[in-house]
């Protein structure tokens, strides 16, 4: 783990929480081993942090501005990219090597690291660590992204089809863990559907899904 510390730059001190952050549930299902409990903590750290980065970054924006910067910096894609940039697919403890690059997996460990890291160290060397490496990824130059459901309401118009529409077609996963699913339909074509961590993910994931449907280039 000492070259894992050495990318982090970060020395654990508790060496069972980075050992626990880093194993799958499939390793093992004690809630004390794996990374699921770290990760429900290291995702909030990580919203509070990217939150606080961009409030203080762009001073006279408004908040739908902000909102659209956020989500896009803490977004599954690009968690998951952090997680590569800091190795940490190199060190995941799974039953199988398909979960060293699967999205979400790597979205979760990274956010479990960060969450071991807040109880290691505390909240701000988290916040710190955070802010430091997601820094180089906001973009000053540049204008807010816009938002996937925001893209394909334009494209929708564009193209003379009625207003996207979405519906809620279940919900899994652990109650401090959920995953929801959102169906969006536009008359005339095939509904797409969506997955993330609360609704408003979720219908992100199936805007971004029907925008490939229907051609439309949708940059993060």
């Amino acid at each position: 783990m000492k070259e894992l510390e050495k990318n982090l730059q970060y020395h654990f001190n508790n060496q069972h929480l980075l050992h626990q952050a880093l194993t799958h549930t499939s390793k093992t299902g004690k809630l004390s081993e794996n990374y699921e409990r770290l990760e429900f903590l290291g995702d909030r750290v990580l919203g509070v942090a990217v939150a606080e980065m961009v409030y203080r970054v762009f001073p006279a924006e408004p908040e739908g501005s902000l909102s659209q910067r956020f989500m896009a910096l803490v977004c599954k894609e690009t968690v998951a990219e952090m997680a590569l940039k800091l190795g940490l697919d190199r060190y995941i403890m799974a039953e199988s090597v398909d979960v060293h690059h699967n999205d979400n997996v790597l979205c979760d460990v990274c956010e479990a690291v960060i969450g071991a890291m807040y109880l290691d160290g505390g909240c701000q060397t988290a916040i710190d660590f955070v802010q430091e490496r997601w820094r180089p990824l906001v973009d000053t130059h540049t204008r807010p992204p816009k938002d996937a459901k925001t893209l394909l309401q334009e494209a929708a118009h564009e193209k003379g089809l009625p207003a996207p529409r979405y519906v809620e077609i279940g919900r899994e996963g652990a109650e401090h863990n959920p995953v929801f699913h959102m169906q969006v339909e536009i008359d005339g074509t095939e509904a797409q559907t969506g997955s993330g961590r609360n609704k408003k993910m979720a219908e992100q994931n199936a805007a971004e899904k029907m925008l490939a449907f229907l051609g439309v280039k949708h940059g993060k």
